[in-house]
């Protein structure tokens, strides 16, 4: 699993690092300065939210993990078609591009 964030000192400080890998889980940080960085996860966050989120009540997180959850696996990955994968879905280009190394 990768958690992804922003530099802020709550996601550089130690203890917190500690914790992510005690968990196994790989931390992923926009570079000092560097705003673009990030922008790929807040583009996808802002889809997110305006897509499953917003206009939504949830009556338990669990209800709001599940439903994000299926977005994500269901449409978002299968479906959605993104402009920076060549107008297809995330699935797809990977079945290209793994389709395509076989060849090689």
């Amino acid at each position: 699993m990768i958690f992804h964030s922003d530099r802020g000192s709550q996601y550089a400080a130690y203890d917190y690092q500690e914790v992510l890998s005690k968990y196994c889980i790989r931390q992923s940080m926009s570079r000092k300065g560097n705003c673009y960085d990030n922008a790929c996860m807040e583009s996808f966050f802002s889809t997110l939210k305006k897509d499953i989120i917003y206009g939504r009540r949830f009556k338990t997180r669990e209800e709001a993990k599940l439903a994000i959850i299926e977005y994500i696996e269901t449409f978002y990955n299968c479906h959605r078609l993104h402009s920076t994968l060549g107008n297809m879905s995330p699935m797809e280009y990977e079945h290209q591009y793994y389709s395509q190394e076989e060849v090689a």
